[in-house]
């Protein structure tokens, strides 16, 4: 009978199971390095509900874009600091994230914290978030960014930059349509063949998705195959090309695309995107490094494997896990496929070179080497989109983006 009343007693409250699987997100992220929806599978393997996987990670995005903003307030509150892998600094990241970013009652934010400290320091815990709370400690309106990230930044591109940074993680991002978007719409077009909505509406209702008229994709993300141009008819190789959205793009504009990709489950997708709009592509599975085409093509678009702290408001993991050791691999691997896929272009041809990276060693640092080492290329033209573009309607992800002319034998 005591056992039974034990286990009654410490039945979990309703919702534990989701913040179980936010503080499993936040370790794979923080301490194991891994993406934050690349680890989603796995941490929320016990819900069986849609909605409690989609706060699970609602939790663990939240806490990622306010983390030291989080860890500031765990640390006022404690005599000794606690360590940053320390169960209990990750259970009280959750529980403040909620009740101080996510308007969850904070009864319930800490009741169904408590149980993932069970036989840990439970009575620390509850003191914390009771004083946080009592005092009313706030976190701020414009969060802080990692202080490596920030120095990093800010040495790269000036503290206006890091300011506008901290803008943009503050709130999501807009929803930007690409393609014909229906003009019946309440949004903002900031380009042709663009339209911007504000977040949280249903697009797979609105009017012509199903017909396949436009598609999903970020004002930055859309501006390497525009360089590119009409196709009429030429062949252009989309390298690294899933989930599709550039595809779509030079598919749309005339160009007869070959899309490649590594990942045969990102390439599903894009078949799926390519059979809604109608749009025709001849998609291959393989490695750039591995593979060639029969015979050279008239345009390239490499938008290579990067770090993606351009896109952190999307993904805010990648402040967290991403080192100055992985850009300096990325950028290598870049320079490799470049050099690569330089060799597949027609003289007079167009390469076009995009990385959504906030990184110079990613982005103009690797141009700048393709130019000093390939003499029969110049460079055309070249965009750095850092954070604080069109900041008054919502911004946009950070890119960098060359355009290089090979130029015709003599």
């Amino acid at each position: 009978m005591k056992d039974k009343m034990r286990h009654i007693q410490r039945a979990e409250p309703p919702g534990t199971a989701a913040r179980r699987a936010a503080l499993r997100l936040l370790d794979a992220v923080l301490r194991r390095g891994l993406p934050l929806e690349a680890a989603l599978d796995a941490a929320a393997r016990d819900l069986e509900r849609a909605d409690d996987r989609g706060f699970a990670h609602a939790i663990a995005a939240e806490a990622l874009r306010r983390l030291p903003d989080l860890d500031a307030l765990i640390d006022r509150a404690t005599r000794q600091r606690l360590p940053d892998d320390a169960k209990a600094r990750f259970a009280l990241r959750i529980a403040l994230v909620q009740a101080l970013a996510l308007s969850t009652p904070p009864h319930a934010a800490i009741a169904t914290v408590l149980p993932l400290v069970d036989g840990g320091p439970r009575k620390l815990v509850h003191g914390v978030f009771s004083t946080v709370n009592r005092e009313g400690w706030a976190l701020p309106e414009v969060p802080h960014l990692p202080a490596p990230v920030a120095d990093r930044w800010g040495k790269a591109w000036g503290e206006e930059v890091v300011a506008a940074a901290t803008r943009l993680i503050a709130t999501p991002p807009p929803i930007d349509l690409i393609g014909e978007p229906p003009a019946d719409l309440a949004g903002v077009s900031l380009m042709p063949g663009h339209l911007r909505l504000a977040r949280g509406i249903a697009v797979a209702g609105l009017t012509g998705y199903g017909e396949g008229r436009w598609w999903v994709q970020d004002l930055s993300a859309a501006q390497p195959a525009r360089l590119l141009g009409p196709g009429e008819g030429r062949t252009a190789l989309d390298l690294c090309a899933a989930p599709g959205g550039k595809t779509m793009q030079l598919a749309s504009a005339g160009w007869e695309v070959v899309a490649l990709d590594v990942s045969e489950s990102r390439l599903a997708r894009l078949k799926e995107n390519l059979a809604r709009t109608g749009l025709d592509a001849r998609v291959i599975a393989a490695d750039v490094m591995k593979w060639a085409p029969p015979a050279p093509v008239d345009a390239i678009l490499l938008d290579a494997p990067c770090s993606a702290t351009g896109i952190f408001r999307r993904h805010p993991d990648v402040l967290h896990r991403v080192r100055p050791r992985a850009i300096a691999a990325l950028a290598e691997a870049q320079q490799a496929m470049l050099a690569r896929a330089a060799d597949w272009l027609k003289p007079g041809g167009s390469l076009v070179y995009s990385v959504c990276s906030l990184e110079p060693e990613e982005g103009e640092q690797v141009a700048d080497a393709f130019l000093a080492a390939r003499s029969d290329y110049a460079l055309a033209e070249r965009q750095r989109i850092l954070p604080g573009v069109h900041a008054a309607e919502g911004g946009a992800d950070s890119f960098f983006i060359a355009r290089f002319v090979r130029n015709p034998r003599r």
